[in-house]
């Protein structure tokens, strides 16, 4: 049963930032940060596992090295389960999130040590505090947008926007500094930024009004609130049992699907930086290096300068009533623009253009942080397409950016050989407009889908089957060695093409079934 109370009606959107509540936007700088660490670390994880030990890497097998990024990713999206029902019981949606962010914090810092103890302890720490803080950010939004359901597919498209502009700048700055300076100061820097983002969480959470209490607090806030006005004028919506029922089979079909994508796109971290490490052109000299600098840098200074306006924004609706949170965000980003300002010098005074390994991975979080915009409209618009052909959309896509890939390495006959980064480019865009169309989408599907009262629960729940296509990615992109000595590099990816198509068709064709078990809602 859902309930709602006339007479306190929701105020989150008397204070706006781009047509959204601020506290969205308050989400969107927490969870840039905690995506920033995340990221950071992940583009750095293969390749220092894989580098050479001269070069300050540990000389693992690729593997090895991408056997263990998948357990990693695994259980990133795995503890979130169990994250989920502690924050519904015990802690609350906002001290989860606190508290996640501070083991990630350690996590991060154990990782820079660069031992293998301290490995493992880091990537333990990192599961865990992700699953306290991955479920409940996300349940938080649902919480705010929870008498707006027509608003949560561009809300939560917004907050996608915010993950992607973290994994942006993460990649972007951990990366380079963890290839071309120090491993140990990429994984460093991952940690500072997720302190950061968890002090400015903390100083900002009464933006959230009595959304993500401790479970004792919103107990005794309601009994005042029935105390007060013993009766309400309510509305109620009782849904049938077959109905919660059907929903929840068409949440399970969602998540078996989202095996299938995570399976292939998480070779992002994986199979394709080794990609983009060995038989990409990564050395670039005249005018094609000259051209690249400058393109680096638009792309670097652009996005930052958009994210800091979206922050600005926030200032202006926020700032007079959270002083010290906004104060600890502001810092956060003139520490990004130093270092920014020094990248951008230190690669155009270089008599030679070397792109970095990680570089590549920035393009996903680029390409969203362009597009998230485009779809959110599109997804609140008169074309809006029902959830399962979004899906099959987002397959398809995906496929047809590994067939780039595929196409690209039938031209590698030995390992002198390197192809242009424009396929890794195309792949990167048809990989990413796939990703706007399930992973935001499916969230917001989730929370529409689902009882209230299982929010957190199910968030977790889909999370779990993410983590097994993660983990699938691992076991799947481990093999590419044995693929490609057998067979050859290009069936390698080829697999990723023909699979993703596949399911992107099936789920597709199964839409009359589907829009009849979701019983109305779109």
């Amino acid at each position: 049963m859902n309930t709602k109370t006339l007479d306190t009606p929701n105020n989150f959107f008397e204070s706006k930032v781009l047509g959204h509540p601020a506290g969205l936007f308050v989400l969107f700088f927490t969870e840039m940060w905690e995506r920033f660490s995340y990221y950071g670390m992940r583009a750095l994880l293969v390749l220092f596992l894989t580098s050479s030990i001269a070069t300050g890497g540990w000389e693992w097998s690729k593997a090895e090295a991408i056997s263990l990024y998948g357990t990693y990713t695994m259980g990133v999206y795995l503890t979130p389960v169990l994250g989920g029902l502690i924050a519904d019981r015990l802690l609350g949606y906002r001290w989860a999130v606190i508290l996640g962010a501070l083991i990630m914090t350690i996590g991060h810092a154990s990782m820079a040590l660069e031992t293998p103890v301290f490995l493992y302890v880091g990537l333990g720490c990192l599961m865990a505090g992700n699953g306290l803080f991955k479920p409940n950010m996300t349940s938080i939004v649902s919480k705010m947008y929870k008498d707006f359901p027509e608003k949560k597919d561009g809300a939560y498209s917004i907050f996608y926007m915010g993950v992607n502009a973290g994994a942006f700048l993460g990649i972007m700055i951990c990366g380079y500094v963890g290839e071309k300076i120090s491993w140990s100061w990429g994984f460093g820097l991952a940690g500072i930024f997720m302190f950061l983002g968890m002090m400015q969480f903390y100083f900002t959470k009464g933006i959230f009004g009595n959304i993500g209490l401790l479970p004792g607090e919103e107990k005794k806030l309601k009994a005042a609130e029935e105390l007060a006005n013993p009766n309400p004028t309510v509305i109620e919506e009782k849904v049938p049992g077959h109905v919660v029922r059907d929903r929840l089979i068409v949440v399970l079909i969602f998540s078996i699907f989202t095996i299938f994508f995570w399976a292939a796109f998480e070779q992002a971290g994986g199979s394709m930086t080794i990609f983009a490490k060995e038989n990409t052109t990564r050395i670039l000299t005249g005018n094609a290096g000259v051209t690249f600098k400058i393109v680096d840098a638009l792309l670097t200074i652009v996005p930052l300068g958009i994210i800091t306006y979206v922050l600005s924004r926030l200032f202006a609706q926020t700032f007079s009533r959270y002083k010290v949170g906004n104060t600890i965000l502001s810092c956060s980003f003139l520490i990004i623009w130093a270092i920014v300002l020094w990248k951008v010098n230190r690669e155009f005074v270089a008599e030679t253009t070397e792109i970095a390994a990680s570089w590549f991975n920035i393009l996903n979080s680029l390409f969203i942080i362009c597009f998230a915009p485009v779809f959110s409209k599109w997804w609140e618009s008169k074309f809006n397409l029902p959830a399962s052909m979004k899906f099959g959309l987002g397959l398809v896509l995906l496929g047809i950016g590994f067939g780039f890939l595929a196409y690209a390495a039938t031209s590698i006959t030995s390992p002198d050989i390197k192809v242009s980064m424009v396929w890794l480019v195309l792949a990167y865009l048809f990989h990413t407009l796939g990703e706007l169309c399930i992973s935001p989408v499916g969230l917001s599907y989730v929370s529409k889908l689902v009882p209230a009262a299982w929010i957190g629960f199910m968030f977790g729940v889909y999370y779990l089957f993410i983590a097994m296509g993660n983990k699938l990615a691992g076991a799947t992109g481990s093999m590419i060695e044995e693929i490609s000595n057998k067979y050859s590099l290009s069936t390698f990816f080829l697999i990723f093409t023909i699979i993703p198509i596949a399911a992107g068709l099936l789920i597709t064709a199964l839409h009359p079934l589907i829009k009849k078990l979701m019983h109305g809602v779109k």
